[in-house]
């Protein structure tokens, strides 16, 4: 079998303990849904994440690259092929003055911590954000105003090749929820990042406050993957699907959130096909009443 095959190559270069079989993907997405992937990989630095797309190559096999997993919704069969996971084995970060340069892994909660010690300003809008630097580059994650384009000046990333570049601000592209990162298909692997020198208390208070907010007004409590739908031009999505009647509906344990109706939460043992169905049934009941095309913002892989 060819996926005993790469599980030995792969072996060859990526500590064991850093290869996993059969690994139940509930463990890594704050959706807590999915089924196994075939095999993980959690590299630890950059030529072990080029050496696991490399081998996947000479195999052809299907891969997938993931950070915290707080913006997917893997499939009930699972995946099949490799996982590659650049999170917490991944996530040096380097400050020297106003730039900071931080590696792909690190959750943007950890890196805003970091920030506040240091008193750089700029990144509090990022403290609540449950994903890591590189998943929000790639997506160009935002709330209360601020995006990441706002205050990256620059990205190395690696392309299906093993080719690493540097794009700076500009080349990144970015726009509403999208950048080439994702256009492309690129693997951030090091951010570098400017803010400017703040007052501690200030950027602590401002943190306490979006804190506050969220926890006030988002479903933390239950398993979810943030904003389930892109915000449509001119409308919030969490409002079309209010005004639908459509807050506090379920399929099977998927409910559209009776806090926010953005989310989309698991309130017990939810399958994917349950979440899938309730965001069709979303998605057609806001586009006959109002007109309005909802596009998914969580991200969907796995067997069909």
């Amino acid at each position: 079998m060819v996926m005993n095959e790469v599980y030995e190559k792969l072996k060859d270069k990526i500590q064991i303990d850093r290869i996993r079989r059969n690994e139940s993907m509930q463990e890594h997405t704050s959706f807590k849904i999915g089924g196994p992937v075939d095999i993980m990989v959690l590299p630890a630095s950059v030529e072990e994440i080029r050496y696991a797309l490399q081998v996947c190559k000479d195999y052809q096999v299907p891969y997938h690259v993931i950070g915290n997993g707080s913006n997917l919704l893997v499939r009930d069969k699972g995946i099949r092929g490799v996982v590659i996971k650049i999170a917490e084995n991944f996530s040096d970060v380097r400050i020297e003055g106003n730039r900071v340069t931080a590696q792909a892994g690190i959750l943007l909660s950890a890196l805003a911590k970091k920030m506040m010690k240091e008193s750089l300003a700029g990144f509090e809008f990022a403290s609540g954000i449950p994903g890591t630097l590189g998943g929000a580059v790639a997506m160009n994650a935002g709330a209360y105003g601020g995006e990441m384009k706002d205050v990256v000046t620059g990205a190395s990333v690696l392309d299906h090749d093993g080719k690493v570049s540097w794009l700076c601000r500009d080349e990144l592209a970015f726009g509403y929820r999208h950048s080439i990162v994702q256009q492309k298909g690129l693997i951030v692997l090091e951010v570098e990042m400017e803010f400017q020198k703040g007052d501690y208390e200030k950027i602590k208070e401002i943190t306490a406050d979006l804190t506050q907010r969220r926890t006030t007004k988002q479903p933390l409590h239950l398993p979810s993957a943030g904003s389930t739908f892109k915000r449509p031009p001119g409308h919030f999505a969490g409002k079309l699907i209010e005004d639908a009647g459509l807050k506090g509906v379920r399929i099977g344990d998927a409910q559209v959130s009776e806090l926010h109706s953005g989310f989309v939460v698991n309130v017990g043992s939810a399958t994917a096909e349950d979440v899938i169905h309730l965001m069709k049934l979303v998605q057609k009941v806001v586009r006959d009443q109002f007109g309005v095309e909802l596009h998914p913002e969580v991200r969907i892989i796995g067997e069909e």
